[in-house]
This record gives structure tokens, C-alpha cells and sequence, in this order.
């Protein structure tokens, strides 16, 4: 099988889809942004065949690389896994006749509130949203449905430019800041109060054959907003003991097939709360800050490779284990700046060290990056546990002990 696969350079674990590719047999080409010495040896060995082009989401430009490659050799699948890639993918997948997610599929799955129209449509609890470009017809909704108001551009990923409003002053700040009255259309939604955490799938055929359950502490745009929280999140192995979870893998299930997810990874966000369990947003792709490597750990698996089997042969190779709940905790400097140093490592070294995966500590010189950059930005450790609530106390003890210093 040929497989060509979008931008296998950047980010970092994008190199390990393109590996389990290769270790299963298909042939396969990488289409990138990047020069072709700007490979690793390893990846250049993985990849058959690599092609530059000037921005992956060019549609034209990557229609024009595909038909070529066409032209060589024929194109069973063209995969991307970047949340930023997967519309322009399947336009192109479309236009070349190439099996895959289709344009509905990954347009629903990257416009939320048309996601969320579909989906209410279908049952499922969803917060009472709106998608707009008018600042009258925004506060006419607020106005119905009250404040708090969670503001987001419609085709965002995570918290990326998400913004809570809790009054009509910091409302119009947002929109101003948004946009809005350039033009710009965003997705406004009510807030929901309640634990957030994520329904990770793989499926074939529109059938979940792996599925993962995660949990924030606390919640993203919490964990987004203060420097102080170490933010985590933990994936538990309780996903096939604990009644409490069938709810969720229920409404995971009905969503991917209402979006009609086919042959996929899936991540999807939800909350629990006074309201009951509501739906949040899903992308037809495989969650970010490298969960999946989480995954793996926890269930004595490869998971780049079952997607790779997945996409060529259609089949699964492995069960999961859920010998351990894995996850991560996120280590923020004091201040902006340069890294001067970290105390507390060596103390959680000798604690924790047998449960440690592995951890990233910029070096001393280092500029820091900001609050708003996510789980991985500035420094991490990864820890595993055969007991979550033990390994959710094991983070907490890291996250309290281990300072990072700036200047």
C-alpha cells in the first residue's frame, strides 16, 4: 500500500506515524514544508519518497503534489494527523479520489458550531452555542442564555484563543479582540460547569477498536490562565472496570458515527457536571501534546503502529493492557524570561524515580515559553502508576516540589 503522509517532520511525534507506517510494510511518501536534508536518518529511512511544498494547507499545492505522485505510483491513502491539516486533506483526498475522511466529516470536525448543530440534532447534550459574525446577534444570545460565555474561534484547537466572558463590559472587550467587527466569525457558547476531561478512539470501518479515557486537573482554561497551577492530565486504566465510564464511551461512540468517522483516530472533550455529562468538541484526529505515548505506556502498547495497521490493513494487532494509568505534569517557570535552574528534582528522583517515564528540563539559558503554550511547553515529567489515584497523588507531589527558577 501507498500511503503519502502530510507533514512528517513537525511536530516531533509526527515521525513516529511515519515508523509504524513503515513498519508495516507500506511504502511511504512524506509531503512537507521542509527541505528534504532537513530529515533525521531515521526518517529519511522510514520515508520511501519525500516532496516539498510550500504550506501543506496550500489545497491547490498539495493537489498538484498529489496528482503527480499519482502519476508514478498510485495513492491508497493520504493521512494527515494535525488538526490544522485535516480539512485541506480531505479536499485534496476528494479531488484525487483517494479513500479517507471525507470533507463533511472533517469539516464538522473542525467548524464547532456546525459540529454541535449536527450533533444536538442527533441527542447529544451539547452547551447552547452560536456561531456569528455579528456583535448584535452575539449579545442578543448572551442576553438569552446569560453569562458565563465561553468565545472561541470556530476551527480552534484545544483553549487556542478561547476566552471566558463573565459580563456585557468583557464581552465587547472580546470581540474587539476577536474581531468581530472586522468580520470575523467566532463560536460563543455557554459555559458548563463541571470536570473536563477526554474520549480518546481508534476505528475502523466506523467501529471503535481501541478507546482511552483521559482526565484535566483542573480544567484546560483554568490550567491555560495561571502560572501558579501545574497543570496535569491522566489517563486511566479504569476505562473497562468502571461503570461510570460507559455514559461517556456511549456518547463517544454515537458522536464519531453521527460526524461519520470511518477509519480514524478520534479526541474528543467532554465535561461532567450539575448538567450531567455534555459533549464539548472532537477532532477526526489524534489528540495533541503526544497522549498517545501515554497510551502506550500505560497499556504495554504501540499505538502509532495499530494506526498504521488500522489505515493499511484494516485490522488490529494488539490489546490494550490497562496495566497503568499514565499522565503528565507540567512544571511553569516563576516568571518570563531565562531558565536560571530547578529545585526538587533530585528529591523526586529519589521519591518517585521507579515510576518516572521520562521528563524535560530546558536547559539553564533557556527562554521560557508562555502560560498559554500548553502541557509541554517549558518542563514536564511523565509518571506511571498501576493505581490512579495513587499516580494523581505522585503528580500532585512533583508538581508541588519541583520549582523552576527564571530571570
Amino acid at each position: 500500500m501507498h500511503v503519502v503522509l502530510i507533514e512528517p517532520t513537525f511536530p516531533q511525534n509526527q515521525r513516529e506515524f511515519a515508523r509504524a507506517l513503515h513498519d508495516v510494510g507500506a511504502v511511504v511518501t512524506g509531503v512537507g514544508e521542509r527541505p528534504k536534508e532537513a530529515l533525521d536518518q531515521d526518517l529519511a529511512r522510514w520515508l520511501t519518497h519525500y516532496e516539498q511544498i510550500g504550506s501543506v494547507v496550500d489545497e491547490g499545492a498539495l493537489a498538484d503534489k498529489v496528482r503527480w505522485l499519482q502519476s508514478k505510483l498510485p495513492v491508497d491513502r493520504l493521512e494527515a494527523t494535525v488538526e490544522a491539516h485535516i480539512l485541506p486533506a480531505a479536499h485534496v483526498r476528494e479531488a484525487c479520489q483517494i479513500p479517507g475522511t471525507s470533507s463533511r466529516t472533517a469539516f464538522l470536525c473542525r467548524d464547532k458550531p456546525a459540529m454541535k448543530e449536527v450533533l444536538r440534532e442527533g441527542g447529544i447534550p451539547c452547551a447552547q452555542s452560536l456561531g456569528s459574525s455579528s456583535r448584535e446577534e452575539i449579545r442578543d444570545f448572551a442576553e438569552a442564555v446569560g453569562f458565563p460565555l465561553i468565545l472561541k474561534p470556530p476551527a480552534g484547537a484545544g483553549a487556542a484563543g478561547t476566552v471566558r466572558v463573565d459580563n456585557d463590559e468583557e464581552l465587547g472587550a472580546a470581540l474587539n479582540d476577536l474581531a468581530v467587527d472586522s468580520g470575523a466569525t467566532i463560536a460563543v457558547e455557554e459555559f458548563i460547569e463541571g470536570h473536563e476531561g477526554f474520549y480518546d478512539t481508534l476505528t475502523i470501518g466506523g467501529e471503535v477498536v481501541h478507546d482511552f479515557i483521559s482526565h484535566y486537573y483542573p480544567n484546560v482554561l483554568e490550567a491555560m490562565r495561571a502560572r501558579w497551577i501545574s497543570p496535569q492530565f491522566i489517563a486511566t486504566n479504569r476505562v473497562d472496570t468502571a461503570e461510570s465510564y460507559e455514559e461517556v464511551k456511549a456518547m463517544g461512540r454515537k458522536v464519531n458515527a453521527l460526524l461519520g468517522i470511518e477509519t480514524s483516530a478520534t479526541h474528543m472533550e467532554w465535561f461532567f457536571g450539575p448538567k450531567g455529562l455534555k459533549f464539548s468538541e472532537i477532532g477526526c484526529r489524534p489528540p495533541g501534546v503526544r497522549a498517545w505515548d501515554l497510551y502506550g505506556v500505560g497499556n504495554d502498547m504501540d499505538l502509532y503502529r495499530e494506526w498504521a495497521v488500522a489505515i493499511v490493513n484494516g485490522t488490529t494487532s494488539q490489546t490494550p493492557s490497562r496495566a497503568y494509568s499514565a499522565g503528565i505534569v507540567t512544571l511553569r517557570p516563576d516568571r518570563d524570561g531565562r531558565i536560571l535552574g530547578y529545585e526538587g528534582v533530585s528529591t523526586i528522583e529519589s521519591e518517585l524515580g521507579e515510576w518516572i517515564i521520562d521528563y524535560h528540563l530546558p536547559s539553564a539559558g533557556t527562554s521560557t515559553q508562555a502560560v498559554t503554550a500548553g502541557y509541554m511547553a517549558n518542563a514536564w515529567i511523565r509518571m506511571r502508576h498501576p493505581d490512579y489515584d495513587q499516580l494523581r497523588r505522585m503528580l500532585d507531589r512533583a508538581g508541588e516540589t519541583v520549582k523552576l527558577r527564571a530571570e
